[in-house]
């Protein structure tokens, strides 16, 4: 793939640091794009043996890796912690601390992308990865989104109702307190929001998004469903970038070393000034403009794709 440009990989990259984070998926961008612009940039997604893997997806790994690394060192405090907790908690063979049951739901949340990760992520990214197929599940992503904003709503306006009603007028700012902690969620709810993470393996499905909605169904408002999505993220992110990575030293990187470098260090900055903006986003804001723009966004690709 020695016809990617150094330009083409610093936007492809800016492009997967901000589309991985916002609820928009990236897979499904970093095949639209392409498709959209047309010409050379249409041809870096079909180069390649689609049954070995191809160069671009070897690229697209390089950036999966340092987008990983953003969400690291934007969370390290909080990484250093859970890894602490992990650490203390086998040691001493039970859990004591919120932040030891939190490094244990991570580990059984990542269980069931981890496991389908490694079975299914090759074939379904060569089987799913068209430009036809990525609109349609990014418009499905837009509806998933606004499926989950509207739970969020709902059970907000019950809790608000059950303070009206139960509890006295003095004593009505403590439901807006009532929400539920990411250290609280059950290892069942931990393990179903990893499930709903594995759909991020088809392109069009963002990866926070939908871990987002699981977090919402769960009781989490936006702010906490989005931080753990983002925990959530980064070692599965990291590990199969990781595992992918000597992809790039064999044929699939002949040509493409140095636009991978280029590319990663753009994805790297993209991915931290993304969460870092999300992280303030979700405090007070929600999933609907990203849910109305995946459906704009999937639905215009439908009707030029199909």
């Amino acid at each position: 793939m020695s016809a990617l440009t150094y330009p083409q990989s610093i936007v492809i990259g800016a492009l997967q640091g901000i589309t991985e984070l916002f609820p928009i998926s990236s897979l499904g961008h970093s095949v639209l794009v392409p498709a959209w612009i047309g010409g050379s940039w249409s041809d870096l997604v079909t180069q390649g043996n689609s049954d070995t893997g191809t160069p671009y997806l070897a690229f697209v790994v390089a950036l999966h890796v340092a987008t990983a690394l953003a969400l690291l060192i934007f969370y390290w405090r909080d990484w250093v912690a859970i890894i602490g907790g992990f650490v203390t908690s086998i040691r001493n063979r039970r859990i004591d601390t919120s932040t030891q049951r939190l490094a244990w739901l991570i580990v059984v949340a990542t269980i069931p992308v981890g496991i389908l990760g490694l079975l299914l992520e090759h074939p379904l990214r060569t089987l799913f990865a068209t430009p036809l197929i990525a609109a349609v599940f990014l418009t499905l992503n837009g509806l998933v989104l606004i499926a989950g904003e509207a739970l969020r709503r709902r059970q907000s306006m019950t809790l608000a109702e059950y303070g009206r009603q139960h509890e006295a007028a003095e004593q009505g700012a403590t439901v807006a307190t009532r929400r539920r902690t990411i250290d609280s969620l059950s290892y069942k709810e931990a393990g179903g929001i990893g499930l709903v993470q594995c759909l991020a393996l088809l392109a069009g499905i963002s990866r926070s998004g939908v871990t987002m909605v699981g977090g919402l169904v769960r009781g989490l408002d936006n702010e906490d469903a989005a931080k753990f999505a983002f925990l959530l993220a980064t070692p599965v992110i990291f590990a199969a970038g990781v595992l992918k990575l000597p992809q790039l030293a064999g044929p699939q990187g002949d040509g493409i070393l140095g636009q991978a470098l280029v590319g990663a260090i753009v994805a790297g900055v993209a991915a931290y000034v993304a969460v870092k903006f999300l992280t303030k986003y979700f405090e007070t804001r929600t999933l609907l403009p990203f849910a109305v723009y995946c459906l704009v966004a999937g639905l215009l690709s439908i009707a030029r794709f199909a």
